[in-house]
């Protein structure tokens, strides 16, 4: 469970798991472009250019999750347990380096769809058993032309996903002031507690 900059965390984080594991340009059996990858909002979706290959990590919407699992004796039950929806998007001024690299990048989500809190950045206070999955979303035309019409840009080439479950702590202070409900009273002999 995080806190909340954890939204802003996990989009970073495949960010920097795609950013760090992506070939150098020239160096092995496939010629990769030089391309970068990062964390996007939706203005910036809008802003890009091609001059440069991106590989736009956008999250679009975010849901409450319908998978949440059970808390933990241990976790919070007031926790608030969210799925992000993220669109892959390729920016780039050919066919080829816009698809090799979002190939690329779909290969790698594939291979490794668990981020642990070893690979989830720290800002978000993650706990030790704190585990994101990268799910593969399946987007029609029509559903992602409306994203990108709402976005007030041209379509780009992308892949769908669903990081799940980001569980949100409560502040502390909500916490520590919680309302009491219930409070049971034991008396003992002689009417002492």
């Amino acid at each position: 469970m995080a806190n909340a900059r954890a939204l802003h965390s996990v989009g970073n984080s495949i960010a920097t798991l795609l950013r760090s594991a992506y070939p150098q340009p020239g160096v092995g059996d496939v010629q990769m472009p030089a391309c970068t990858f990062e964390s996007m909002a939706l203005r910036e979706a809008t802003s890009l250019s091609d001059d440069d290959t991106h590989i736009g990590l956008l999250l679009y919407r975010v849901t409450v999750s319908e998978h949440s699992r059970r808390p933990l004796p241990t976790q919070n039950p007031n926790a608030l347990s969210l799925d992000l929806h993220y669109l892959l998007t390729a920016f780039a001024a050919t066919a080829e380096d816009e698809q090799i690299p979002l190939a690329w990048a779909m290969r790698q989500l594939h291979l490794h769809p668990l981020l642990d809190a070893s690979s989830l950045s720290p800002e978000a206070g993650w706990q030790r058993d704190d585990v994101i999955q990268i799910v593969p979303q399946e987007l029609g035309i029509d559903e992602q032309v409306r994203i990108w019409d709402a976005l007030d840009a041209s379509y780009r080439l992308s892949a769908a996903y669903v990081a799940r479950v980001v569980r949100l702590d409560p502040d502390t202070d909500a916490q520590a002031f919680a309302p009491v409900v219930a409070r049971d009273f034991a008396y003992g002999p002689g009417g002492r507690p």
